[in-house]
């Protein structure tokens, strides 16, 4: 069943709350709803919600920049103190360490070896490293701190890759979309159809290339790593 719980915002002395479902404002938190009024328990932004104190549109439009019901409801549900269950913070916590971790694998290797780092090897890093992750701040934001953490523990490097690939005529049509996903910079076709490219992109992404490529193609594929 629905519970109505206070979300709260605090902003220049002034406070700001609204009444919202709190499954609907799990999702609307975790991008899985778009609609932020369909949140709302009532269209209104109180100063006091227990009391039913209305914020003033002088304060809202001094805060805010607008009294528009909306903008200002994506604001605090976004940057305020919205109650959520042990069990809904904990599901949230697990979705933002698993994106966290894929970010860090694609974009990052191990400059020891040049190889990408697996995510089992980041996750059991951040362990090691007592890395916390804060459910309502975006993964852009957490990264970079994150990463400072993990360094401590675990050698990273965040850098590019750039491959040199030749693919005989036969493949070159096939695989030409797969290349484009892996940031296709040059291209040049060969009288005899087949396709010498450049790619970049994250050398993160170097093993997972390698293998769909090498599987599209049954190995005929010629693969440098341009320095």
């Amino acid at each position: 069943m629905s519970k109505t719980v206070t979300a709260k915002y605090r902003h220049d002395g002034q406070d700001f709350e609204i009444l919202v479902d709190s499954e609907m404002a799990y999702e609307y938190i975790n991008g899985k709803r778009s609609d932020v009024l369909s949140v709302l328990m009532a269209e209104e932004i109180f100063k006091d919600a227990n009391r039913g104190e209305q914020q003033s549109e002088e304060k809202l439009k001094k805060s805010f920049g607008t009294t528009d019901i909306a903008k200002i409801a994506d604001v605090i549900l976004k940057k305020g103190d919205v109650p959520i269950t042990t069990e809904q913070r904990n599901k949230m916590m697990e979705d933002k360490r698993k994106q966290i971790i894929e970010v860090i694998a694609r974009n990052s290797i191990d400059p020891r070896t040049n190889a990408p780092n697996p995510p089992l090897r980041i996750e059991n890093a951040m362990k090691e490293a007592k890395v916390s992750i804060d459910p309502f701040k975006n993964v852009t934001e957490q990264v970079d701190v994150i990463v400072k953490k993990l360094s401590v523990v675990l050698p990273l490097k965040f850098t590019t890759a750039k491959i040199d690939v030749v693919l005989p005529a036969d493949c070159a049509n096939r695989c030409y979309g797969m290349l484009k996903q892996y940031g296709l910079k040059k291209e040049n076709w060969m009288d005899n159809g087949s396709l010498h490219a450049e790619l970049e992109f994250p050398a993160g992404l170097q093993s997972e290339f390698f293998d769909k490529i090498n599987k599209a193609t049954q190995g005929r594929v010629t693969i440098k790593i341009m320095t």
